[in-house]
């Protein structure tokens, strides 16, 4: 093209960064245009973005067909490359032979590898993105012409293509990594990497060979004074008058007297903190108890806290037992106290410093440093007491069940601890593991064993399968030093993050690789050879999400510079589970736990799952005891016994069970008495009655307790029986599937004391003659039919709607002669409004 055209661009330029984006020959045109109208080009810096990578084929941009320039070197001393960095992982290579292959079977031509195949690449990351976003948007009743829909679904994603980890942000664009090249040697004019830039980290990784060799010995200013525009007045050799620089100079004089007085104040008010050592604790302020009365304090708290747990936790000379932290109390609170093996402390500036910092620490998902002893030989860090124990304990414990939205929970919680400790004064943890997340009563994670590098002790112990199974969360960059740097660095904290990942995810314990019965020691001597394939644990999309599997291979990246901050990670877990965090309340069948003095509250901090929780665990309750009855106890009041005028009793047994028994297996018997009672329990569920027990073949109901409800007791225990026995004619022994089940029921009205009996395993009891009165009735009946008492029948005639028989005076064990009748049914003719 004409050079001409382009003097417009070049010639009127008002500042020393330019940036060009086009066809190779229009930027080696504005190039000799350049060289011919500039005369100072060392105070220039030319960006030139190479979007089709075809500049540095050759190795120099200037070396193309059919274009000559004198002395390109001297001109091209400013000039920057950015084009795309090529992935170097197997799927990338894999794709690219096959490309080459293609090309020259299906069209016959013979391709050398370059940066053309990373463009081919993205060509097809990009219709694996689109074909992801087609075939949601199918499954979920979508058309295949829904553009909108589909492009929606293609934001903010992430998954693994032929050219490495693909991140699509919000507006549909993808963050790629690209490559800085300059002029490394400036003899030969060969161009080299100087820089890459990581568009998933946003991170620029300088190299550490190749650097930028400035031709004015330094980077241009981006607007040098007084050399693109001479208007500034200030470029003028005249002088400020007198009035002018006084002013100045006053105005700067207040402004450096009041930035002085703010810093000397803070100087001082930090070494005030520093010398009143606020943090200090002396030993005789912990009080400690021994475990019994702990216990007894505690009542019957069924949480980790009770069986022992790891926080804080160390790994015996075995490596099998853990030791469990210390605990005592500091002003009447309840601490967890971990000892440090030093003969003692000196106070540094450092350590002070860091122990201020620790005390000013106040987050939620941190835990709270209280102070530190530092009487010999009582040395010890003393913080916030977690009682449900270490995320190690939880995930091993095979009786806790974790679903996603609890899993989902802790991660999030290790996630705003971290971002907040590496957005903090300490930067680090260098020591994440499971077993340093500890989890609070309201099931809220934290991470504790953070800060003081300098305070703990730097020994290792001496035990080598202890020292390796310590190991198994540490970066491989930090295992080749035989003592990493106790405060660690970020990116290898991620690397742990992504170990606790798989730990969550699977609950296998860490590191764990399925078919492979390793030693800690053999892990990491594996992980630390670095050899290809790196030696990872494994990942299961069947155990957990594939978004999951993504987000643990980028935490444990070789490449430090490869793995996400936590700033990257909150947001992606935000997309990932985007109900939020929600919390596990406690089994509400313990009353003891007092989780019920403060639901309203757990329920504004968590989200609508955990009041279903709270709705299963109370229906678990009101199984075992009346509704009012576990109210008062859930209160913590105790339950009096009260007297009712007027309820009505059921009893029932089956006819012949002692023979049915005998003939059956012991299995057998508890398999159909199972089968019955469950039919049973599903009818009286229509009907305001309670259940009292069942003891052997006997089944005991009442209604008018302990909610009154007038006379309508009898008639809803008269409906119950007629329902029961209408089933039971129906019903199949699993083992006798020919026999008929001989149901005897009876029925009768009175007065009852009720009250809750025992501590443990505490039962809802009635007492009085009623109760034995209706079992005689029962006893006294004959199979498949309602005996009832004339008190009941009194009661049920009030309805006018039963059908009732005269039996006769039956002779009572302990009452004489009692007029009793059949119960047979209710009147068809009769219309109850």
């Amino acid at each position: 093209p004409c050079i001409k055209k382009y003097e417009c661009l070049l010639l009127p330029v008002l500042c020393a960064v330019i940036y060009i984006c086009g066809p190779l020959r229009t930027f080696l045109s504005i190039m000799k245009l350049f060289q011919s109208e500039i005369h100072d080009p060392e105070n220039y810096a030319i960006f030139y973005l190479d979007v089709f990578a075809e500049s540095l084929a050759d190795g120099k941009p200037w070396q193309q067909p059919n274009f000559d320039l004198p002395n390109p070197i001297e001109v091209f001393k400013s000039v920057f490359v950015i084009t795309y960095h090529p992935p170097d992982n197997p799927e990338y290579r894999d794709f690219q032979r096959k490309l080459h292959t293609r090309a020259q079977r299906d069209f016959g031509v013979r391709l050398e590898p370059s940066l053309m195949d990373y463009i081919a690449g993205s060509f097809y990351d990009g219709f694996l993105l689109y074909a992801m976003a087609l075939e949601e948007t199918l499954a979920e009743g979508g058309a295949q012409n829904d553009g909108i829909n589909i492009t929606m679904r293609m934001q903010n994603r992430r998954f693994w293509g032929v050219t490495g980890l693909v991140t699509i942000d919000d507006k549909n664009a993808r963050n790629i990594d690209v490559d800085l090249w300059t002029m490394t040697n400036q003899e030969t004019g060969e161009f080299g990497v100087v820089a890459y830039f990581n568009g998933s980290t946003k991170e620029i990784i300088w190299s550490q060979t190749e650097k930028i060799h400035w031709p004015s010995g330094g980077p241009p200013l981006d607007n040098p004074p007084c050399v693109f525009s001479t208007d500034d007045p200030s470029c003028n050799d005249g002088q400020l008058p007198v009035l002018g620089i006084v002013a100045v100079g006053s105005g700067l004089a207040l402004i450096i007297f009041g930035i002085s007085s703010f810093l000397i104040y803070r100087k001082l008010k930090l070494e005030k903190e520093l010398a009143g050592m606020l943090w200090r604790i002396r030993w005789e302020d912990l009080q400690f108890e021994s475990p019994n009365k702990y216990h007894k304090r505690a009542g019957s708290r069924l949480t980790l806290s009770q069986r022992g747990s790891s926080y804080g936790s160390l790994i015996t000379a075995h490596g099998k037992y853990q030791l469990f932290a210390k605990t005592g109390y500091f002003k009447g609170n309840l601490v967890a106290i971990k000892h440090v093996n030093k003969k003692r402390i000196e106070l540094t500036r450092q350590v002070l410093m860091e122990l201020k910092h620790m005390r000013d620490v106040q987050f939620n998902h941190l835990t709270r440093f209280i102070g530190a002893c530092i009487d010999p030989p009582n040395i010890c860090i003393v913080t916030e007491y977690c009682p449900r124990g270490s995320l190690q304990d939880i995930l091993e414990n095979e009786s806790i069940n974790l679903d996603w939205m609890f899993r989902y929970s802790l991660i999030n919680d290790i996630v705003k601890g971290m971002n907040y400790l590496h957005n903090s004064y300490f930067g680090c943890h260098g020591n994440l593991k499971s077993s340093n997340c500890v989890v609070d009563s309201r099931f809220v994670l934290k991470i504790t064993d953070y800060g003081l590098a300098s305070f703990r002790s730097s020994c290792e112990n001496d035990d080598s399968h202890a020292l390796y199974a310590k190991k198994l969360w540490t970066a491989p960059e930090l295992l080749i030093y035989d003592r990493h740097p106790p405060q660690g660095t970020q990116k290898g904290d991620v690397y742990s993050f992504g170990i606790i990942l798989q730990e969550i995810a699977l609950r296998n314990g860490p590191f764990y690789v399925e078919g492979m019965d390793l030693s800690p020691k053999e892990i990491i001597q594996k992980v630390r050879n670095g050899q290809k394939p790196y030696f990872r644990p494994i990942t299961d999309n069947r155990c957990h999400p594939e978004e999951l599997t993504i987000l643990m291979e980028g935490c444990w990246a070789e490449d430090p510079a490869e793995r996400p901050d936590f700033g990257h990670i909150k947001i992606y877990m935000a997309k990932l589970n985007k109900e939020g965090s929600t919390s596990i309340l406690n089994n509400l069948l313990s009353r003891m736990e007092q989780y019920a003095n403060n639901l309203e509250n757990l329920v504004e901090e968590r989200t609508q799952a955990y009041l279903e929780e709270k709705r299963k665990a109370e229906n678990l309750l009101y199984q075992i005891l009346p509704h009012s009855v576990a109210e008062q106890l859930k209160r913590g009041e105790t339950v009096q016994a009260e007297a009712f005028d007027s309820v009505t009793i059921y009893f029932s047994d089956i006819v012949g069970f002692t023979s049915l028994s005998a003939e059956s297996t012991p299995l057998q018997v508890v398999t159909l008495l199972n089968d019955l009672y469950t039919c049973f329990d599903a009818i009286i569920d229509n009907f305001d009655v309670y259940k009292v027990e069942t003891i052997g073949d006997a089944y005991m109901v009442v209604s008018g307790l302990p909610v009154r409800n007038g006379k309508l007791h009898a008639r809803e225990i008269a409906g119950m029986s007629l329902a029961l026995l209408e089933q039971v004619k129906t019903f199949k022994i699993r083992h006798r599937p020919n026999d008929q089940l001989r149901l005897r029921i009876g029925i009768h009205t009175g007065p009852v004391c009720a009250g809750v009996v025992g501590l443990k395993m505490p039962r809802y009891c009635l007492f009085g003659d009623t109760v034995n009165t209706a079992s005689r009735m029962e006893s006294n009946g004959e199979a498949l039919k309602i005996h009832v008492s004339s008190a009941t029948k009194e009661v049920l005639d009030e309805f006018g709607y039963f059908d009732l028989q005269l039996r006769g005076d039956v002779e009572m064990k302990g009452k004489g002669k009692m007029r009793t009748y059949w119960l047979l049914g209710e009147k068809t003719d009769v219309y109850v409004i």
